[in-house]
């Protein structure tokens, strides 16, 4: 008994540097919300095992950062079926709503009816397309097959996939349907870029769209432009509420830094009584501080 005791002891002094500049990242963000007119969570995993987190453990609505777990059902369903991202899915012209952010709408109009996996995946995760999202969300089986497949995967409980896109522009409010803590998010981001991402061609494309997100540059990717650092992140931004608020601004991913460290990140904004400029723009300084806080370990 006294043996283990020691051994105990002893692990909690191996790394106090580390496990201390945790901490001051942890009251730097407690510090940087307080007083401000948002509900806000932070959540980040360092290389892969040490944890920082502010309301880590409420749930918020993911918003766009929903079509992240989405691919990786498409992923699994692919896999599971023997399929791969050039089999192409068939639409019909009622899929393509007009009333919703849909680059790819723009640019084929209503006169494309078929394409790849592929095609789609890249319009959900670089543009955040919102047609390609519920065409892809369809074919998987809606929201309740996206669950299955979440569910056999692993994918953790507090990772949920009410409604479509096209639900919640008919009501917003089914928005908060589709919900996930910072914690579960950044877990399954971890998981990917440590895991799933090398596990098969499927997963290492995605990895390559999320690399590529075109949305939200002014959210997490901002302080990290400077760097050089390797940045892949699904972004979310939700709708004007009744109370003039906007319902949420979020962004999530990995990041992996020139001097070797790895890191998971998901910050939410819900409820913000700022304007979208002003929600990103403290998405970007709660960047900024763990990435300061980071670099000052080294």
């Amino acid at each position: 008994m006294r043996k283990l005791l020691f051994i105990i002891i002893y692990l909690s002094f191996i790394s106090p540097a580390f496990a201390g500049g945790n901490k001051a990242i942890e009251n730097a963000l407690h510090e940087y919300i307080k007083g401000k007119d948002a509900r806000i969570g932070v959540a980040v995993i360092i290389n892969g095992k040490d944890t920082v987190s502010v309301n880590g453990n409420r749930d918020f609505p993911m918003m766009s950062v929903v079509k992240f777990p989405l691919a990786l059902t498409v992923a699994h369903w692919i896999n599971t079926n023997g399929m791969s991202l050039n089999d192409t899915v068939t639409f019909s012209e009622k899929a393509m709503k007009e009333d919703t952010y849909s680059p790819m709408l723009k640019k084929y109009g209503k006169s494309r009816n078929t394409m790849t996996i592929r095609e789609l995946l890249e319009w959900s995760l670089v543009e955040s397309d919102n047609n390609a999202a519920d065409i892809l969300l369809h074919r998987v089986g809606g929201t309740s097959g996206v669950t299955s497949i979440m569910r056999q995967m692993g994918i953790s409980d507090e990772i949920v996939i009410g409604a479509s896109e096209e639900d919640m522009h008919r009501d917003p409010y089914l928005s908060y349907l589709n919900r996930t803590t910072p914690l579960a998010m950044a877990q399954l981001f971890d998981r990917f870029y440590h895991e799933l991402r090398n596990a098969s061609q499927l997963y290492s494309e995605i990895s390559v769209m999320l690399e590529q997100c075109r949305t939200g540059l002014d959210r997490l990717a901002f302080p990290l432009l400077p760097t050089n650092a390797l940045i892949g992140h699904k972004t979310g931004t939700g709708f004007p509420t009744p109370e003039g608020r906007i319902s949420a601004v979020n962004d999530c991913g990995y990041v992996n830094l020139p001097n070797g460290t790895r890191y998971s990140v998901a910050v939410f904004v819900a409820d913000s009584n700022y304007d979208i400029a002003t929600t990103s723009a403290i998405i970007a300084e709660v960047s900024k501080i763990v990435l300061e806080g980071l670099i000052k370990q080294k």
